[in-house]
């Protein structure tokens, strides 16, 4: 993953979501249609606080997030969730 030259405003984040699973526990192959969109990624940039609110994330967590939080982006060939430090249900 190269480096980003960017800047995610106050109160986002910008994830790295994880891979879907290509197999199951059994072994069996999942075919693209039948992947679930993942719910978990690390967290690759972070906002300044807003007034009302500190940032609780920081980079390098590892988060997890509703099924459709976000926005979908593409930068540099790499997938990427930007989304607001809100969507976030839990930090592992």
């Amino acid at each position: 993953m190269a480096e980003l030259n960017g800047k995610v405003l106050p109160g986002k984040i910008l994830v790295k979501p994880q891979e879907a699973e290509e197999k199951t526990a059994s072994g069996i192959i999942i075919p693209d249609s039948a992947k679930e969109k993942p719910q978990q990624g690390k967290v690759i940039l972070v906002g300044e606080a807003k007034k009302e609110e500190p940032m609780v994330v920081k980079e390098g967590d590892v988060v997890l997030y509703g099924k459709y939080s976000g926005t979908e982006l593409s930068i540099e060939n790499e997938d990427y969730l930007l989304m607001s430090q809100q969507d976030v249900l839990y930090i592992l």
